[in-house]
């Protein structure tokens, strides 16, 4: 990383993103391995730190009836019967569970900011600093990624604790698109800037 901004930890927040069963399993095994793994050890300093962990989940009422028919990504969704509230499927991995007094936030679409209250939350908190970290790549980091640069938040987005199907699409992605609005870390930088 060429050069990094000042960060004022007490107005920092993580954002875990999509860390579910049902996600992370479409990963093959070692790779889900090293997702946790590095997840965990982001979310661990961060505690240490006293930077706040915000979970965000989506899941769905039984029966879905958050999804249109014309949407053909949660058509797809609801076909598949994934991500139903109260399903082992739709909860978080075990390996990143929330700790007391974590905010959950529940999502119905794509992005974290979307029929949320996710800004309400960082509001309240002061938050200007955000640590990006989720699956997919594709999909909630970077609908993330652009509702929250035009909220205006600083952004990092940690390269290799996120994660999409397609790799080629994730490394365009962490080296072409994001750099434009955030600073795209490793998580062993990340770790280097929080200190011990």
């Amino acid at each position: 990383m060429a050069s990094t901004p000042n960060i004022d930890w007490s107005k920092t927040a993580v954002l875990i993103m999509d860390y579910q069963n049902d996600i992370i399993g479409m990963q093959p095994v070692a790779k889900q391995n090293q997702l946790i793994d590095k997840a965990s050890s982001i979310l661990a300093r961060s505690r240490g730190k006293g930077v706040p962990v915000v979970y965000v989940v989506v899941r769905f009422r039984d029966g879905y009836p958050e999804i249109n028919p014309d949407n053909r990504a949660f058509r797809q969704l609801k076909e598949s019967g994934r991500l139903v509230e109260g399903t082992q499927g739709a909860e978080i991995h075990l390996g990143v569970s929330p700790q007391a007094g974590e905010i959950v936030v529940i999502k119905r679409r794509v992005g974290a900011f979307s029929s949320t209250e996710l800004a309400t939350i960082l509001r309240a908190k002061n938050i200007s600093t955000l640590i990006l970290l989720g699956i997919s790549t594709s999909g909630v980091v970077l609908s993330t990624v652009r509702w929250a640069a035009d909220l205006d938040y600083s952004l990092f987005v940690v390269s290799d604790a996120c994660a999409d199907a397609d790799e080629e699409v994730h490394r365009v992605l962490v080296d072409k698109v994001f750099p434009r609005q955030s600073s795209v870390v490793a998580t062993r930088e990340l770790l280097d800037l929080m200190g011990s």
